[in-house]
């Protein structure tokens, strides 16, 4: 297959398949980041919460699972072979968390609504792309590498399975698969998640998309002839990159990431239609779409002085068991909050 489409064209390949899966998940699933943070602190709802933790679950069993066999080595993503930068993360976290109120949806929600028909969808897809890419290659790149330098090589991978491993010798495997485990038990100790086969269903389709997109770039980096990093699904960057792709398509290839995005549209716009959900909407408050705008600014910077997204730390990065991970995703959470009490009940108003 590499050789008859290359490796560039059959990792775009790989970004669509599990794109697909991650867009019927957000569109059939309801999985959402922002939604179930919101349900969480108003909602009185943990279930599309604890839908997450599940599915991070079953992503930390498929890489860590597919590490005993052989078919991946989480030591290989960039995720896990740099030194991790705290203040990054809860930085870029807290500042993604807070676009995302202010914007309405992250990245990857983003893309999913556009799927449906939501035009406002497309103006966040936007100017989160574009300002992904000011903050990772154009004018605030300057000030990014300044406030947090490029971090350095790790000399031990920068995961908790793995540093464990190092401390108590235990294999690797053997540790990823237990705190895989011991998060899926976590999630389906709750009843309303148990009784709930739909979103069990989708979480693992999620872990599914992601683990896929490890195992599928693995391949292709341990076969193929253009060194291909090896990646897991994020919408910060690449949404940027399809951006770019799509107006320079000639002088381009394909991409994981590329492919990725598209998936996400084409999942969930296969998605409302089967939901029937399809339909045509525009904002109509001028100060609606102001505060998305900023929101999707503050969203991209942010995703890239975290080195992720909700997806890219949320998902990708903790079925690795990075470092990064759940600082990130804690701070995600923590920004999200901020933003939603400044919409919900204002900055002002007394308990």
């Amino acid at each position: 297959m590499l050789d008859a489409w290359g490796d560039a064209n059959v990792a775009a390949a790989i970004g669509l398949f599990g794109g697909v899966l991650l867009g019927l998940a957000a569109r059939l699933g309801r999985f959402c980041t922002l939604g179930a943070i919101e349900d969480f602190l108003y909602g009185k709802s943990d279930l599309r919460l604890r839908t997450w933790v599940l599915a991070i679950g079953f992503a930390v069993v498929g890489s860590f699972g597919m590490l005993a066999a052989g078919l991946f080595d989480p030591a290989s993503s960039f995720y896990l072979s740099q030194q991790w930068s705290p203040l990054a993360s809860i930085v870029g976290g807290g500042m993604f968390g807070y676009g995302m109120a202010m914007a309405g949806n992250c990245g990857y929600g983003a893309l999913a609504r556009l799927g449906g028909g939501d035009l406002r969808s497309f103006v966040i897809v936007l100017v989160m792309g574009v300002s992904a890419y000011a903050a990772l290659s154009g004018p605030l790149a300057w000030l990014r590498v300044m406030l947090f330098p490029p971090q350095q090589a790790a000399t031990i991978p920068s995961g908790v399975a793995h540093a464990l491993g190092e401390i108590s010798g235990f294999p690797i495997p053997v540790i990823g698969l237990v705190m895989g485990g011991l998060l899926i038990g976590f999630a389906i100790s709750a009843r309303n998640l148990r009784q709930d086969k739909k979103a069990m269903f989708w979480a693992f389709v999620v872990g599914l998309a992601i683990t896929s997109a490890w195992a599928g770039m693995h391949y292709v980096n341990a076969n193929g002839f253009e060194d291909l990093a090896v990646v897991s699904h994020t919408f910060s960057a690449p949404v940027g990159e399809t951006i770019l792709y799509a107006m320079t398509a000639s002088g381009q290839t394909l991409s994981f990431g590329i492919g990725s995005v598209a998936g996400i549209w084409i999942g969930a716009f296969l998605g409302s239609l089967i939901k029937g959900h399809f339909r045509w909407e525009a904002c109509e408050d001028p100060r609606e779409l102001r505060r998305q705008i900023i929101g999707a600014g503050i969203m991209g910077i942010g995703a890239i002085i975290a080195i992720g997204c909700s997806v890219g730390q949320g998902l990708s990065a903790f079925s690795l068991l990075a470092f990064s991970a759940p600082v990130t995703f804690a701070a995600i959470f923590a920004g999200a909050a901020l933003g939603l009490r400044h919409l919900i009940v204002g900055f002002t108003a007394t308990e």
